[in-house]
């Protein structure tokens, strides 16, 4: 629609509104960031995993802290990395937080530029957790305490929510299984064969 089009229509007084109005739209910010857990591989029981948490698509991030819950019968967490994204210049301060296997609960791990300098804007890992898959079934990575700050420190809106990990059994339990019947049923076909020529 042009520009004179738009004059007549609204006329005048209503001009400056619409325009307000049509730069919101045009300027309006774009969607959230995105916090979730990625793992490295499928979760097999008896193996390992490095599980990497990632934001995504975020603008002038600063420091941020999140704690998270899952299941301990499926996963034992052993140990800790940094990400490297809001570190990335050699300018910020990571910590894990508290690892606790028994309540199943990483708590407080934190992150934070130094200084008056500029947070970092894009997408990238803030940290890396490894975990041994000690049980079959599935483990939901809960998050709590989520607060993403930027450099004035104000809160930064980011999408998040609980996601479910599946363990599987390892392919060597299946190939394990799978000798065993095919041995048993060999056993059996071989007792039926003397009970044949016994008669």
């Amino acid at each position: 629609m042009q520009l004179q089009n738009l004059k007549k229509i609204l006329g005048r007084a209503a001009l400056p509104v619409a325009v307000t109005a049509l730069t919101a739209l045009v300027s309006a910010p774009a969607l959230a960031a995105t916090f979730s857990a990625v793992p490295s591989a499928p979760l097999a029981t008896g193996g390992t995993v490095v599980i990497d948490f990632r934001i995504d698509d975020i603008a002038d991030l600063y420091a941020y802290q999140y704690s998270f819950r899952f299941d301990p019968t499926v996963l034992q967490v052993t140990g800790y990395g940094n990400g490297g994204f809001l570190e990335s210049d050699g300018n910020g301060l990571i910590a894990g937080g508290l690892l606790d296997n028994i309540a199943g609960m990483v708590s407080f791990t934190y992150g934070a530029r130094i200084g008056a300098v500029p947070g970092v804007t894009g997408s990238g890992t803030l940290a890396r957790y490894m975990f041994n898959v000690v049980g079959v079934g599935s483990s939901t990575l809960d998050f709590t305490d989520v607060v993403f700050l930027d450099s004035g420190l104000n809160d930064i809106a980011v999408q998040y929510g609980p996601q479910v990990l599946a363990a599987v059994p390892e392919p060597s339990a299946y190939l394990s299984f799978g000798a065993g019947l095919t041995m048993l049923a060999a056993l059996r076909r071989r007792q039926r064969g003397r009970v044949a020529v016994q008669v």
